[in-house]
């Protein structure tokens, strides 16, 4: 090609030169042949794929898990039989099965009815389509948007006319002090939020008390921890890397 051929005829005139020769002869056989977007295409496509099996799998490890929970269980097992799914597995005759195929079947049912009636958050939530890497890409433009209108619409809203923070609003607040995201957030218990809402963690200096004595409370625990202990007393004694000269 026309890019080889010039620096074949740029080595005839400068023969002296052989270090750059060197450099632009191998940079152009090691070049790679395949183009550079196809590759990103390529590797962000399998990084979602991966990402969707893996999140499955995780829900499937939470629905097995609420499934062997007795407390969750027993109300999926009386909800199923309230709506007869139960009989329909023992039939008679010649849609007759085995105690195995039977039970297989329950507990499918059984699950069924945990997803359905449980939502569950934080990392083993059920997987959306549009949560995953390539989605993201392709969405972020519209998110970066939609982030910049609801950023002028709070400005707006409570810097300008001062108005008073709904309830999103300060939950909003009280999550971002906690630096959590929303997933993390949503994971939370009900009567937590309460607790947060009711001590106004909103407020930037109630949120620095209740922070203080969370960490007082945390550095009681670890005191009280009996491994905590043990592993203070063995960095006191031993101590990670310590030397010794002592012949064996």
């Amino acid at each position: 090609d026309e890019e080889t051929r010039k620096d074949y005829d740029y080595m005839l005139d400068h023969p002296e030169e052989y270090y750059r020769h060197y450099y632009h002869y191998y940079s152009r056989r090691l070049a790679p042949k395949v183009d550079v977007t196809i590759v990103i295409l390529v590797t962000v496509c399998a990084i979602s794929v991966f990402q969707f099996f893996s999140w499955w799998s995780s829900y499937n490890e939470a629905i097995n898990y609420l499934a062997s929970v007795p407390k969750y269980r027993i109300q999926a097992t009386e909800i199923a039989r309230q709506q007869g799914l139960l009989n329909k597995t023992r039939e008679k005759g010649k849609n007759r099965r085995s105690k195995e195929e039977i039970r297989e079947e329950e507990e499918e049912i059984i699950k069924d009815i945990i997803k359905n009636k449980i939502d569950i958050k934080g990392g083993y939530q059920k997987p959306k389509i549009y949560d995953i890497l390539l989605f993201q890409i392709l969405l972020a433009p519209f998110y970066w948007c939609k982030y910049v209108v609801w950023y002028c619409w709070w400005i707006y809203c409570f810097t300008i006319k001062g108005q008073e923070y709904g309830l999103e609003e300060k939950l909003y607040i009280i999550r971002r002090y906690m630096k959590m995201s929303q997933s993390q957030f949503d994971s939370l218990e009900d009567h937590q939020k309460e607790t947060f809402l009711e001590r106004q963690l909103w407020i930037r200096e109630n949120y620095e008390v209740y922070k203080r004595e969370q960490e007082e409370e945390l550095k009681k625990k670890m005191a009280m921890d009996p491994r905590w202990k043990r592993y203070r007393r063995w960095m006191k004694n031993e101590g990670p890397g310590r030397l010794s000269f002592i012949d064996d």
